[in-house]
């Protein structure tokens, strides 16, 4: 169900149905998914015109459907409207940004052991995929391990 439909196979789209059909007596899982696909749809549409009808129906759609999660999504979509708008004017979006204040706040949440400012930043970039350039280190001279073992 969370799958976007276009990378369903057909076999997958069977079982989906077959199950909506056998554990969905009111509809109201399939509207759910209907409602996600029209979100889907807002973003992938070609113009700012074309987001705003797309928006309507996902409106429509949450009205007509009457499931009280989808109506809250519709709400929810509703007050943030200029935003997603904007991203058909400007053609940016703050998803990466967004990705990596989850990235943040997950390591403020475990990282109750670093005492400062400077481990925190350090350990930020290092779960961020800084590409860091760091001097390999220097080779240990000696005996291999596996050999000095077998000498005693």
């Amino acid at each position: 169900m969370t799958r976007a439909r276009e990378r369903l196979t057909e076999r997958q789209h069977a079982r989906l149905r077959a199950a909506l059909r056998a554990g969905d007596p009111d509809g109201e899982v399939g509207a759910a998914i209907l409602g996600k696909e029209l979100l889907r749809d807002v973003y992938a549409a070609a113009s700012h015109l074309e987001a705003r009808a797309r928006l309507d129906a996902l409106y429509d759609h949450a009205a007509w459907a009457e499931v009280r999660e989808l109506t809250r999504l519709a709400k929810t979509v509703k007050a943030w409207e200029a935003e997603i708008s904007s991203y058909h004017v400007t053609g940016i979006s703050t998803g990466p940004v967004e990705a990596q204040n989850l990235v943040a706040e997950k390591l403020r949440r475990i990282g109750h052991e670093m005492r400062n400012l400077e481990s925190y930043r350090l350990r930020l970039l290092l779960h961020s995929g800084v590409e860091w350039e760091a001097s390999s280190t220097a080779r240990i001279r000696g005996r291999h391990p596996r050999l000095a073992a077998q000498s005693r």
